[in-house]
């Protein structure tokens, strides 16, 4: 693997912590480091960080908000 792929990897925990989990990743970074890029989105697919999920993870903590609001009504 290319040695800026693994300062790229050793320096984000949560890249790290994923090429651990999924060890295939390696083989493809070793035959082609451009792959980077797709591990990245999947990584951000299994850990919900996508903008999508913060959107959703947002709207459910202020439905939460009202539901305690129209409670306390």
């Amino acid at each position: 693997m290319k040695l800026d792929l693994q300062f790229k990897i050793k320096n984000d925990p949560m890249l790290k912590r994923y090429i651990r989990e999924n060890s295939y990743w390696y083989k493809i970074l070793n035959r082609n480091p451009n792959m980077i890029d797709n591990m990245v989105d999947d990584m951000k697919e299994k850990y919900k960080l996508t903008t999508a999920d913060k959107i959703n993870n947002i709207s459910e903590k202020l439905d939460l908000i009202r539901t305690f609001m129209n409670v306390l009504k």
